[in-house]
């Protein structure tokens, strides 16, 4: 369905870790993680998400779903691609969403996992039931984006909403021009806009899915348990997902488990404080191999 593309640093005979992106970034967000990992022996992967970057469809009839179901395919088969039996998965937002699909529903090819905000699979049939004022004041962007306008918003003025979004997400994050330009053209992607508007109209049940997913999306809608080991990390100044969120997190985990709040970081936290993500692989990375 995909050609992805992805960047490979590490011998290649070290234990496979691979992370993965959110919306809207890149694999630049692990750049402050990957040379540490690759230091220590890990093969760390590090792909660009569907509508981002180099990744590219093959197929023009193919539908440009955004929907959760796609990202934890799309992750299962990279790693059938790259004959990957087992790996240690990090992600966040979007990336966050395939690791927790993975390990999920594929516990048996899954060492370990960091999940950034929490149990992120989404939960579609209460996406109709509203959060509290300032939680729904702060999905904006996904009300917008719901609309004919949002779309034409998107791609009329994708850097310019990527890098509103980047400020309010992550408020004590003072990242420079150069940084948000070496990540901005994956917004450039083809598809990126049909993904990202799918995206956001699929969770709230204002489009459909791809129906070649449906019998992911049923099983992702019995809020399956990971029972992998897992560390869960959040920015305590997260400007979307806030820490509250996570508060219960440990319900949906029913294995080795851990949560820590980082001080200061928003929701970009790979970039903000690598060295929290790199610490928590390396605790996983430890653990013998069951």
């Amino acid at each position: 369905m995909l050609e992805i593309a992805y960047e490979e640093t590490g011998p290649a005979d070290g234990p496979p870790v691979i992370l993965l992106h959110g919306f809207p970034d890149d694999p630049r967000t692990w750049d402050g993680v990957v040379p540490a990992l690759a230091a220590d022996g890990c093969r760390v992967l590090v792909p660009w998400l569907r509508g981002y970057g180099r990744t590219r469809f093959l197929d023009a009839g193919t539908p440009r779903s955004g929907q959760q179901a796609a990202l934890g395919a799309d992750l299962r088969a990279f790693m059938a691609a790259l004959g990957i039996e087992r790996a240690t998965l990090a992600g966040y937002d979007w990336g966050g969403r395939a690791a927790c699909i993975m390990a999920a529903l594929r516990p048996e090819r899954v060492r370990g996992l960091v999940s950034i905000t929490g149990y992120n699979i989404q939960n579609i049939a209460a996406s109709g039931r509203p959060a509290d004022a300032e939680a729904e004041y702060s999905y904006w962007y996904q009300w917008y984006f719901n609309t004919e306008r949002g779309r034409a918003g998107l791609e009329a003025n994708r850097r310019d909403i990527c890098r509103l979004l980047w400020r309010l997400w992550s408020p004590n994050w003072q990242f420079d021009e150069p940084t948000f330009a070496a990540t901005a053209d994956s917004f450039d992607n083809p598809d990126f806009v049909e993904v990202v508007i799918h995206s956001y109209r699929h969770r709230h049940r204002n489009a459909p899915g791809d129906p070649a997913l449906d019998p992911i999306e049923a099983r992702l809608a019995l809020r399956p348990p990971i029972s992998v080991p897992t560390i869960v990390l959040h920015g305590a100044a997260d400007g979307v997902d806030r820490p509250a969120n996570s508060d219960t997190a440990a319900a949906h985990f029913t294995g080795p488990y851990r949560r820590e709040v980082v001080p200061v970081a928003g929701h970009f936290l790979p970039r903000e404080t690598p060295e929290a993500v790199v610490g928590a692989l390396r605790e996983l990375l430890a653990r013998p191999e069951t």
